[in-house]
């Protein structure tokens, strides 16, 4: 049994490995022998790829215009991101990670319903500039609500939809602002690492840029474009709170907006 000293000096040695990583799922970098250093950055790098290559293919097939409106493109679209995210809670189970990650906190429902707002006036603002109504661009848009499915379907269907997309955001959370942003931590520090861990996340909606590409306006960069302005904000909010839940909560909340409720297309935008 431990004495109340030894959980002291326990709990002490906890905060300052926090704070030296003072990012979400990054502790203290554990040292390796100087031979393996190498091939433990070639394998960090080799993981982040490889997490992008298996949800950008996700991405591929989810917005591929035969799975419009089908519950197949929901299927495509979440499940690879969930997978790694099973991934990502196990490996911070094992660090003692989970509770302090993603357990809410007084002012997080705060910070998260209000981020997300302000992004969503930030994506109604982008459209009317980018993509405004009657331009060849506003076919972007209309592809993306394509595949999200009939409208008054989801309305029907709000409950369940709003179980899919917390979904959605959690697992999106934890792998992007969670696990990639550790395995960069790691390399490059964690003053940098929720940056970097902005180009990857972009980097998997890639393959969308073509598969929802207009004939007229070309290749499509909304959703490469969103996430990373998104992954960004989202980034900042993971480090600045070291915790995962305000992050996921505007996610969630900023998805709702725009699938559920205030819809960037077809409502008048």
């Amino acid at each position: 049994m431990a004495t109340g000293e030894e959980q002291e000096t326990e709990r002490v040695a906890r905060e300052a490995r926090r704070d030296e990583a003072d990012t979400a799922f990054v502790s203290a970098t554990r040292p390796a022998p100087r031979g393996r250093a190498s091939s433990r950055d070639g394998a960090a790098w080799l993981g982040i790829a490889a997490i992008v290559v298996f949800i950008g293919a996700g991405m591929r097939f989810a917005f591929d215009l035969e799975r419009a409106g089908s519950p197949w493109f929901w299927v495509y679209a979440i499940v690879p991101s969930a997978v790694v995210a099973v991934v990502a809670v196990a490996r911070a189970a094992r660090d003692g990670e989970v509770a302090e990650l993603i357990q809410p906190a007084w002012g997080d429902a705060t910070r998260g319903l209000l981020s997300a707002a302000i992004l969503f006036g930030v994506a109604v603002g982008a459209v009317r500039v980018v993509a405004p109504a009657g331009s060849p661009r506003e076919s972007w848009l209309a592809r993306i609500y394509l595949q999200l499915g009939d409208p008054a379907w989801l309305r029907v269907h709000a409950g369940l939809m709003a179980g899919v997309l917390l979904v959605a955001a959690a697992a999106e959370e934890i792998v992007w602002r969670g696990l990639v942003t550790r395995l960069i931590a790691e390399k490059v520090g964690s003053q940098r690492a929720w940056v970097w861990a902005a180009v990857p996340y972009a980097l998997a909606h890639v393959p969308t840029a073509w598969t929802l590409r207009d004939p007229t306006a070309g290749l499509n960069p909304v959703l490469v474009a969103g996430a990373l302005g998104l992954g960004l904000v989202w980034g900042g909010i993971a480090r600045s709170s070291r915790r995962l839940f305000p992050a996921i909560l505007s996610h969630a909340a900023f998805d709702w907006c725009v699938v559920m409720m205030f819809r960037l297309w077809g409502n008048g935008m």
